[in-house]
């Protein structure tokens, strides 16, 4: 943002130093609340930040200036910039926004030039205009994405298959033109209106009522009410959602469904990769009918013929190019605040795919659904990418249908109403917001979610290998019984009977690989992404109970948690009961305390955590008491909020035969002690029996 031309005053009250003063004072107040500092504030001070660094240049430099003048300027500057510091250091959130390389709004560039206008600088003609967004390109790829980018032999054969696309007849949507408003900046107002418009209603559109009858679960499976209604929106022609729901209200299911209801096949779902493989189990739950696939590194193993594919943020710059012709009926971007800083690769990416998939698609109107419990987490303008990708603005300005719906409304930002108007106007776009305290009454009061995710690096083929040799070991013991004659028994009674050999030594085992290292390198493999799972839940629904078994796992999640500046206490078996006390009542009282970890052994009873309704399980214990026990710190007497835990899973591992085994072992105490009828399986340790699944399936392999 770099200025010419010489300003006419320097010094005195009507050049620039002054209005920068009087304008950190507005943002010092802010902040002096003790709140969070607002958007419009936000920007005032980001704003302020540049101005200082350029006007501090120009002084330096300008040979009209006086020693002694200089020297007044500079030392007023520093008094602004003193401000900035102790604000910031109020409101830390507002550190970032300091960078010199921190991207700038529409908004910004127009605040700023407003005060040089208003301090009597000489404005270069290139700052008196406005930067919006480029224009969008048609080829979407740069030189350096180009070379990267794969064609998966499945994919050849697909678009070889459909070389054309479905002609397009349809008549586009006309809506009413823009008079009132045809002047007016809007993108701004709009924001501000969700700032100042709320009048205490949450935001959510107006939902249609429950049908009479579930038409869209499938059988064994069962929709909750709140669910049904959003499924019915669209039935009844709703295509573009900013799906806002709270964790643990089965956002998921519901994206599918929709598909299924608007026939919006093929579905991309971009996804973080800590629930690609959840992602996949759901469509096999929830759409048995459909196919789904995954995209892992290269896509080598993609069905292009699959109804919905599966592709994590990480690895979505490789397959922009046949993506965006597979013809994609509907797009679902998952933890949507992932694209929320529009200067990102990983936005620009997203943003383009969806231009092109929309332009794509008869009618120009796909589904489009973005899924985020935290759609703000610092600032309104967090909204921006997430409306853009839903097609409601472009840019600096809003769509056609926005402005046509606004334009309805009768009303300019200058009137009374306009932003109570703006604000159910935009959520009338498509903005579904549901709490759990809201929908209470459809949830049960504890439930366990399981989160499969893959394990893709170094370590997760390390682990698969040990997983293969502690196999060929059971398997050359089994056949050197077998074949040797030395036992007199049955399949089954051999087979038990090495698991329990095997059992043993590993007990007394102080090197090598077996069953317990086994797990425990999986729990270090899983702890980076169990914690940005964690750090999602904190950052939308509030406090979050994270268990470990191992310390090696809770001191690797401590050092995420801390990276992204949520603030944890640390429950451990080497505390003193004084330390531990002191801990649970941080995170029970302290608003600024987002996360407890605890040992899964130590913190598992006697303690009430029930400021948290959310439970992440980073690690599998190895008895469903032990589990259920630690769930239990948070489901309690008291806890007005039903309670989910999340597991976190290695798919394609032991693991996820540990954590079946556990869910079965459940049923014994459900049938000794409640009466029920339910089958609890084999009464031998977890252990154990993941020994023999392991053994079993190398027989059969065999």
């Amino acid at each position: 943002m770099a200025r010419t031309g010489t300003r006419r005053h320097t010094l005195d009250n009507t050049g620039l130093i002054p209005i920068l003063a009087r304008k950190v004072r507005e943002v010092e107040a802010k902040a002096q609340t003790g709140k969070k500092v607002g958007p419009t504030n936000r920007t005032k001070f980001q704003v302020i930040a540049f101005l200082v660094r350029e006007e501090r240049a120009r002084v330096k430099t300008d040979p009209d200036l006086s020693d002694q003048h200089r020297a007044e300027a500079l030392k007023r500057l520093d008094g602004v910039a003193t401000i900035l510091a102790k604000t910031a250091a109020r409101d830390t959130s507002l550190i970032t926004l300091l960078e010199v390389d921190h991207a700038t709004t529409p908004v910004a560039q127009k605040m700023r030039r407003d005060w040089l206008l208003e301090s009597g600088a000489e404005v270069s003609p290139d700052d008196l205009i406005i930067a919006s967004e480029p224009a969008k390109e048609e080829n979407v790829l740069s030189p350096e994405l180009a070379e990267k980018q794969v064609l998966p032999v499945s994919v050849k054969a697909k678009l070889r298959s459909t070389p054309f696309l479905a002609p397009d007849f349809s008549i586009p949507k006309r809506g009413v033109p823009a008079v009132r408003l045809s002047n007016w900046e809007l993108i701004g107002p709009l924001f501000k209106s969700f700032e100042q418009g709320a009048g205490g209603q949450s935001a959510c559109m107006e939902m249609p009522p429950i049908p009479r009858f579930d038409r869209y679960s499938p059988p064994g499976q069962e929709l909750m009410p709140h669910q049904i209604r959003f499924i019915e929106s669209v039935r009844d022609g709703h295509r573009t959602f900013l799906l806002a729901d709270e964790p643990g209200l089965g956002k998921t299911a519901q994206s599918l469904l929709a598909a299924s209801v608007a026939g919006a096949f093929p579905l991309l779902a971009i996804v973080p990769n800590v629930v690609k493989m959840n992602w996949a189990r759901e469509v096999e739950r929830w759409i048995p009918g459909r196919s789904a696939t995954v995209i892992h590194g290269d896509g080598q193993d993609v069905d292009a013929f699959a109804d919905v594919f599966i592709v994590n943020y990480e690895v979505l710059d490789r397959h922009l190019s046949w993506l965006s012709q597979m013809g994609f009926k509907g797009m679902v971007v998952d933890e949507a605040h992932f694209i929320k800083n529009l200067s990102s690769q990983r936005s620009k990416h997203v943003l383009a795919l969806a231009d092109r998939i929309t332009a794509r698609t008869p009618g120009h109107n796909p589904l489009r659904i973005a899924l985020t419990g935290t759609p703000l987490i610092n600032d309104i303008e967090d909204f921006r990418a997430i409306w853009m990708f839903l097609g409601w603005i472009d840019a600096d300005k809003p769509s056609t249908e926005l402005l046509s719906r606004l334009e309805e409304n009768g009303l300019t930002p200058a009137d009374p109403g306009f932003y109570t108007s703006a604000r159910e106007t935009v959520i009338g776009m498509g903005i579904v917001r549901r709490r759990k305290i809201d929908v209470a009454k459809d949830l049960p009061a504890k439930r366990v979610v399981d989160l499969p995710v893959e394990l893709d690096d170094e370590m997760g083929a390390s682990i698969r290998a040990a997983e293969a040799e502690l196999a060929k070991r059971l398997l050359d013991r089994y056949n050197r019984m077998a074949l040797g004659g030395s036992f007199r028994g049955s399949t089954a009674d051999l087979i038990r009977t090495v698991a329990v050999a095997e059992l043993e030594e590993s007990k007394n085992q102080k090197t090598g690989e077996n069953v317990f290292t086994m797990v425990r390198k999986i729990g270090q493999a899983k702890a980076g992404l169990a914690s940005d799972y964690a750090s999602q839940l904190a950052r939308s629904v509030g406090k979050v109970v994270f268990f470990a078994k191992h310390i090696d796992v809770m001191d690797s999640a401590e050092r995420a948690f801390a990276a992204q500046g949520l603030k944890t206490v640390s429950i451990r078996g080497d505390q003193t009961t004084p330390a531990r006390q002191n801990a649970i009542d941080a995170f029970n009282n302290d608003e600024s305390v987002h996360i407890a970890v605890c040992s899964l052994t130590a913190a598992g009873v006697g303690l009430n955590l029930q400021a948290s309704s959310n439970v992440v399980l980073a690690e599998l214990s190895w008895t469903s008491a032990e589990q259920t026990q630690a769930i239990d710190r948070v489901h309690r007497i008291g806890q007005e909020m039903p309670v989910t835990a999340w597991r976190i899973i290695a798919a394609q591992t032991i693991d996820a035969k540990i954590a079946e085994l556990i869910d079965s072992k459940q049923g014994l105490a459900a049938r000794s002690l409640d009466g029920s009828e339910a089958d609890f399986g084999s009464q031998d340790s977890v252990q154990l029996d993941a020994l023999i699944d392991i053994l079993t399936r190398a027989i059969d392999a065999q």
